[in-house]
């Protein structure tokens, strides 16, 4: 009798060994289910929620409702999926599957960021192509539209602005190209067009060296006196007298309309100018400040200028970027700078005198 119980014991013991060491596998596996392991059980015959239940230690309601069950009937070879708290681990297939997915997901992310972002700039250069090439119908248009404020003063106080007329048949004009300028920039400075240049020099190139000579023919009389002139239509308008500018009473009197000064052309078809009067700084947001740029009534867009405070002998270069017409902070004044340029001539002032000097194809 003793054996016959030990004989029992024993087969118990080596039999729940076996369940603990190989828990039940079905005929379909398992998958994840939030990090928990989730039994795939195919029905067989007399296979009910509730054996089911009682195999996997799960109640029969809640497996209906995970499966959104409405009937406890089965159905043959049905699916069930049987939720349970094991942690799921990943065979070393699926991790390699997963690392593979992610590496593609990855990959096509990246794809996608590049081609946007070439597709932006694309679209940035095509922008800035159209604003390169986009004509520009007169000098005074070019201004930054916020660049002084637009309270001109009345027509008969404006000085008068005449731009000297070049003479037809004037020979080609050589140009030294500096820095950052081309084709187009040198074009637009003589009032011709970037295919006359380059046919004129028989460029192969659109590409232009700093210091590098190439000839120009400035356009004729009868081409410039097309050009709109802003200032001067206004004037001639109003008043075919030519108007001085009025006195500053804080300052020295100011230049009138024929104040500036040139010498004979230089070797590059280019008559230097000379003018002296008053200069104000302005902080606009359509001019950087950190750049030495100024607007001039008259000197081609893109000129540098050779500015001269004499209070304080200092002298500094700036950029022509525009026009600038008359109103309170600008009034009486020959040249409007930013504060980069007003800072290097040791300005002290809002208002102060200077010399300039710079080389203009027109007398």
């Amino acid at each position: 009798m003793k054996f016959k119980i030990l004989l029992l014991t024993v087969s118990l013991f080596t039999l729940s060994v076996s369940l603990f060491a190989n828990p039940i596998i079905d005929s379909i596996g398992v998958k994840n289910n939030d990090g928990k392991k989730m039994v795939l059980f195919k029905v067989k015959a007399g296979d009910t929620y509730y054996s089911i239940g009682r195999r996997y230690n799960i109640k029969p309601q809640v497996l209906m409702k995970f499966n959104g069950a409405k009937k406890e009937t089965l159905s043959l070879g049905k699916i069930v999926n049987v939720p349970t708290d094991i942690p799921y681990k990943k065979s070393k297939k699926e991790a390699a599957e997963a690392v593979v997915k992610e590496t593609k997901k990855e990959k096509k992310a990246r794809l996608a960021r590049e081609a946007k972002e070439a597709k932006e700039e694309a679209k940035s250069k095509k922008h800035k192509k159209t604003e390169n090439i986009t004509p520009d119908p007169a000098p005074e248009q070019s201004v930054p539209e916020h660049a002084v404020a637009q309270q001109p003063a009345p027509v008969t106080q404006q000085p008068v602005v005449q731009q000297s007329v070049q003479q037809d048949n004037t020979p080609p004009t050589q140009y030294k190209v500096s820095a950052g300028e081309t084709l187009y920039s040198i074009a637009k400075r003589f009032n011709t067009n970037v295919e006359a240049v380059t046919k004129l020099n028989n460029l192969t190139s659109t590409n232009l060296q700093p210091g590098q000579i190439i000839l120009v023919q400035p356009a004729t009389g009868q081409q410039q006196a097309q050009q709109p002139q802003q200032a001067v239509q206004q004037v001639a308008t109003a008043d075919t007298q030519p108007v001085v500018a009025k006195r500053d009473s804080n300052l020295a009197p100011v230049i009138a309309k024929d104040s500036s000064s040139h010498l004979n052309a230089n070797k590059y078809g280019l008559y230097e100018k000379n003018e002296k009067g008053v200069a104000t700084w302005i902080d606009d947001p359509s001019l950087d400040p950190n750049k030495k740029l100024v607007l001039h009534r008259t000197a081609p867009i893109g000129t540098v200028i050779k500015i001269t405070n004499p209070m304080t002998n200092r002298t500094t270069f700036a950029k022509v970027v525009g026009r600038f017409t008359d109103n309170e902070s600008t009034k009486d004044v020959i040249l409007v700078m930013t504060k980069n340029v007003a800072d290097s001539l040791g300005a002290l002032d809002k208002r102060f005198h200077v010399n300039i000097s710079y080389g203009s194809p027109n007398e």
